[in-house]
Formats: structure tokens, C-alpha cells, sequence
């Protein structure tokens, strides 16, 4: 069952709030957390086919290709794929629970025809989907007086219903990661993104020596203590995909599956957000922050993308991390858990900024963080959000054992 929610401000203000935390699943601030130089260095990236992370500007470069969907052009990116050789022989991200992703949801595998390579750039063949997103609607964020929960919010870009980024090439059994990210022939709208998703902040479809390229916002988050940047491009959830400038796919909300996690069948891997955190410019996290400091309200540009705020979320395994157990679990999409702190954490000083998983398991199991209302902490929706580099350090192992096994 997909859930709907009302994105709207009413009396259980906090049980919203908590619910559209699980929306932003995918953000983090880009001020506090960055890096002295233009650009990070190449080996700070897990995405190899990216290039030009400007950590102080939240962009990444990034290849996109061109594909058709119902006769017409479609530009896609391509991020993962659940066969380590592949994904090693294209520069992006193995992810092999991607290869559980049709596990009681067949429609969330989208089946692409292979064309005939064009004689361009790359000997590139075309791609023939079956469906691709609208990105014409007008993404709304309408705070209210505290910021949030929103008077209104809703998605700037729908999914069609045979659209998915997950794709399996006709005759292959390989899942790959394809967000579409713009529709036509152009001219694409990077200003307020009616043929666009709301993270393209320009796009180059020349075939000239690098390449057809989209320049995207990124997201910012933590994982193992270290700050990490990373796309969001898909949200189960239309609130979601309001505050994660997302598209949204619902039909993703059926994916293997709720609390799966690293369970047999799962093509989740947890993310944890925070509903309400501390809101200090310096030192805050989640969606109270978010909306207060992060400019919900406007359309992310070239120009303002350094002011495009988020909430500090904290991924769960990464590519990065030296026991391949946990590195080999890493999923693009992204299971939120979605955090509320209790009374007691407030008082006894332990809702403050969080950048570890097992850290946070650890304050669930002593009662500091529950779900939305008092409910059990777990899963809420879920989010398509490739990880493209780390800022500082590598993340290597987590902060903590998990002593609740959870």
C-alpha cells in the first residue's frame, strides 16, 4: 500500500513533521560541512564518472545520456548496477541489492530496448524506455510560521506509471540506477525547471570531448562520522519529493522492502533522519533546520546553489567501508528512519547533531529517539540518492558497535 499524506500544517504538527523528515531523507546542510578547495580530489569520489564536486557550491558534474521515451528525447543519468564488473567497467557504483529490486514489485523495474549505437560520442547506442517523468508541475514549499511542518508542499516533477529509475536492458538481468533528469530537445529550463528535475542546474548536450553533461545540486550528509555529498533524484512519497527537489515515483514505495535493510530479498539500505533536531545555523539537523535555514520556498539555481540548504542526514553502509560485508550493502535507495527525540534525550543533553548509524540505533534502544508520535522507530518511505564522494576523510568503519542489534 502506498501511503498518502496531507501535507498540510494541522494540530499533530509533530507527527507530520516526523513523517515529511522522512521526505527529506536525502539532504544535508552544504555550509557546515565542506572543503577548503574548489574541487575535491578524484580520489575522494565513489562515483568515478563524476567530476568537479564543489563541496562550497553543492554541484557536481556529472555524464548524461540520451534516451527515448514515447518518441521522445530524454537525457538520463546512470549511478549504479547490481554486477560488480559492470559497474567497475562504467565508473559507477556496484550495488547488488539492486538485483532483489522487482522481489513482489515487478512494475519497480522499468525495461528498456537497446538500440543501435549512434556513431557519436562514445559509439553510445539509445535507450527506449517506457516511460519518463513530467517535470512540468510547479514544486511548492509553503512554511509555516515555524518553518515546519508546510501550509502546503507538493512535487515539482511526477513519475509516469511505467517510470522507475531502476531499468533492466531488454535480454539482460543486470539492475541499473537511470534517473531521467530532462525531457525534449530543448532548451532546458534550469531556472524553474518545467522540462528539468529540480536538482539540474545547467545541462551541455554537445558530443564534444567530455561529453554530453548536466551539472546537479548536491546533497549533503554523514556516514561513519565523516561528511559525505551525494544526488537525490527519486521519493516514494509527493511531500517527499517537495522538500528533496525529487521526482516523485510512488510505485517505489512498494520496493523490497520496509525494515528490510540487510535482511534476505532487501533493495533498502537505511538512512536516518531527524525531525526535530537542534535549528543552530551552526550545529543543526533535520527538518525544523531544514526549513528554517535551507530555502525551501525557492528554486535551486546555478546562482543560489550554494544557499540550497538540508537536513543532515545520516546514511547507513557505504561504499567506502573497509568490511566489504557492510560495503557490498550499500543501496542508492534508501530506507529512512525516520527519528523523533523524546523529552528525556532533550534533558539529558543527547539531541544533538548525529553522524553515525550505530550511534543512532544505540539512542533508539535507550529510548532517546522513538518514531513520529511516540511509534516504534523504523521505516517510513524511501529515496533514490546515489552517493557521489566523501568531503574529508574516508569513511572506513562506524563510530560504535550496535549493542541493541537492531
Amino acid at each position: 500500500m502506498i501511503h498518502k499524506l496531507s501535507w498540510t500544517k494541522r494540530a499533530s504538527g509533530l507527527a507530520i513533521g516526523a513523517t515529511i523528515a522522512i521526505i527529506a531523507a536525502c539532504s544535508t546542510n552544504a555550509h557546515s560541512v565542506g572543503a577548503q578547495s574548489q574541487f575535491l580530489p578524484a580520489d575522494h569520489l565513489v562515483l568515478k564518472s563524476a567530476r568537479n564536486v564543489d563541496v562550497a557550491a553543492s554541484t557536481v558534474v556529472i555524464p548524461i545520456h540520451r534516451g527515448i521515451a514515447d518518441g521522445k528525447t530524454v537525457w538520463y543519468i546512470l549511478t549504479d548496477a547490481s554486477d560488480y564488473g559492470v559497474a567497475h567497467d562504467l565508473n559507477i557504483l556496484y550495488a547488488p541489492k539492486l538485483a532483489n529490486m522487482a522481489i513482489g514489485c515487478p512494475e519497480c523495474v522499468q525495461t528498456a530496448k537497446l538500440g543501435k549505437p549512434t556513431g557519436k560520442f562514445n559509439n553510445e547506442a539509445i535507450l527506449e524506455f517506457e516511460d519518463a517523468p513530467d517535470f512540468s508541475p510547479t514544486r511548492i514549499y509553503q512554511p509555516s510560521g515555524t518553518g515546519f511542518p508546510p501550509v502546503k508542499a507538493a512535487p515539482g516533477a511526477v513519475g509516469g506509471p511505467r517510470y522507475s529509475p531502476y531499468v533492466r536492458i531488454d535480454g539482460s538481468s543486470i539492475i541499473y540506477n537511470m534517473s531521467i533528469i530532462a525531457t525534449g530537445d530543448g532548451p532546458y529550463d534550469v531556472t524553474h525547471h518545467t522540462n528539468t528535475a529540480d536538482r539540474v542546474l545547467a545541462i551541455d548536450t554537445k558530443e564534444d570531448e567530455d561529453g554530453p553533461e548536466a551539472t546537479m545540486l548536491l546533497a549533503h550528509g554523514f556516514d561513519s562520522g565523516q561528511p559525505i555529498v551525494y544526488l537525490s533524484t527519486e521519493a516514494s512519497d509527493p511531500g517527499a519529493a517537495a522538500v528533496e527537489r525529487a521526482i516523485y515515483v510512488p510505485l517505489l514505495g512498494h520496493a523490497p522492502f520496509a525494515n528490510g535493510d540487510d535482511n534476505l530479498g532487501s533493495a533498502r539500505e537505511r538512512i536516518f533522519v531527524f525531525v526535530n533536531g537542534p535549528t543552530s545555523p551552526d550545529n543543526g539537523q533535520g527538518l525544523m533546520y531544514l526549513a528554517l535555514n535551507g530555502n525551501l520556498d525557492k528554486d535551486a539555481t546555478l546562482a543560489n546553489s550554494s544557499t540550497m540548504g538540508s537536513p543532515l542526514n545520516v546514511q547507513g553502509d557505504f561504499p567506502s567501508l573497509d568490511d566489504p560485508r557492510h560495503a557490498n550493502a550499500y543501496s542508492p535507495l534508501w530506507d529512512v528512519q525516520l527519528g523523533v527525540w523524546t523529552a528525556s534525550a532533550a534533558s539529558a543533553g543527547k539531541n544533538v547533531r548525529q553522524t553515525d548509524e550505530n550511534q543512532i540505533l544505540n539512542l533508539v534502544g535507550q529510548g532517546y529517539l522513538t518514531g513520529p508520535g511516540g511509534a516504534p522507530y523504523g521505516s517510513a518511505f524511501d529515496v533514490n540518492c546515489p552517493p557521489v564522494a566523501y568531503v574529508d576523510q574516508r569513511p572506513d568503519k562506524d563510530l560504535a558497535e550496535n549493542v541493541f542489534n537492531r
